[in-house]
């Protein structure tokens, strides 16, 4: 299976969820599709709501990979217990190769220039889709939209979708990744079934990082993944970041001082900072923050229930990370400074929480 360079969509050296044909969990969501699809009321367009990287895309092109498949999926639907088709299905190497002309894709895309990709899903891009829903169906059947997802929607490309939403055609499915469904706007999230995905047990991630490092036929080690699955909330695509030699140690040394706080250990804290700093750090330092973003949402999860008083350091330190990690890549800041302050502040946010 090939690498390929230009989709922001796609996690280096994993499958594309359009590749990936098995689906580690999420029985109960396939069979809530199933069932809406036997009844014959089948809603035009399904909010996929959940964590990040827990399979959620996959599960949309699994599902549109059972609608534009030859004959009827209502009578297909009738005999089997998941949407999974097999890969020498005709509709099935079209999907993957992206040349199935019934499946529309909105995503951030590729600048004109090549330089990079784009923020959000360009208007422009919701509406040539709006075209094509205009004009009958290539082979006469469904036609499936797929964005992922609703959080690189921008006002105007949200809105433009919100028409599509409002009068779609027949035989038309729209099937939006949310990380965040909650965000969304209320318009589009009024339109939409939800269908809520939860993140996956430390097994069930290791098992789908299995399937998804031996589709790519890549070398990986069975108690790295195991260490890389434990560390990663759930998410498979924070497992396959994971589990390289290099990026596991690094997760680990930060999962460390995390699990240490209130408490800092400077030295460990200054090499750390070390580490992530200058050129060769960026991508290190990507990790970083999404270490810490990943523990601060466990715990603030976790105790979902203390109330307002005990959460409200964690969401502070929470919003105060995101901006400086924003500041830091937007203006080129020495990030080691940012490190020593980073765990200062969340050592006191971990000291006002408890005492509250």
């Amino acid at each position: 299976m090939r690498e390929s360079s230009n989709e922001p969509d796609r996690l280096p050296n994993a499958p594309h969820p359009r590749e990936t044909l098995a689906l580690v969990g999420h029985v109960r969501q396939e069979r809530s599709f199933l069932d809406a699809l036997r009844s014959e009321r089948l809603h035009h367009a399904w909010l996929l709501g959940g964590p990040e990287g827990i399979g959620k895309a996959s599960f949309a092109y699994r599902a549109a990979r059972f609608l534009l498949a030859s004959g009827d999926p209502l009578v297909r639907a009738g005999s089997v217990e998941s949407l999974a088709m097999p890969e020498e299905d005709p509709a099935t190497r079209r999907v993957m190769a992206q040349s199935h002309p019934d499946l529309h894709l909105l995503r951030r895309t590729v600048k004109p220039d090549g330089k990079g990709v784009t923020s959000n899903i360009p208007v422009d891009s919701v509406r040539r889709v709006i075209d094509r829903f205009g004009a009958s169906a290539a082979e006469g059947g469904w036609r499936v939209c797929i964005v992922d997802s609703a959080e690189d929607m921008d006002r105007s490309s949200a809105n433009a979708l919100l028409k599509l939403l409002e009068e779609p055609p027949p035989r038309a499915l729209f099937l939006i990744v949310a990380h965040a469904p909650g965000r969304a706007l209320p318009t589009i999230r009024s339109r939409c079934r939800l269908l809520t995905f939860d993140a996956l047990d430390e097994g069930a991630v290791a098992e789908a990082g299995r399937l998804a490092l031996e589709r790519m036929g890549s070398p990986f080690d069975a108690s790295a993944l195991m260490r890389a699955a434990s560390l990663a909330d759930g998410s498979v695509r924070r497992a396959l970041t994971y589990v390289s030699p290099e990026t596991l140690a690094l997760v680990e040394a930060v999962r460390a001082r995390l699990d240490a706080l209130p408490g800092v250990d400077l030295t460990a804290l200054l090499a750390l900072a070390e580490d992530v700093a200058g050129r060769a750090g960026e991508s290190d330092f990507a990790i970083m923050i999404d270490t810490i973003q990943s523990w601060l949402a466990a715990h603030l999860h976790a105790h979902a229930h203390a109330g307002a008083a005990r959460l409200a350091p964690l969401a502070e330190v929470w919003e105060k990370l995101g901006r400086a990690a924003r500041e830091v890549e937007t203006y080129n800041l020495d990030r080691r400074p940012l490190v020593i302050s980073m765990f200062h502040d969340l050592s006191e946010a971990v000291r006002r929480s408890r005492a509250a």
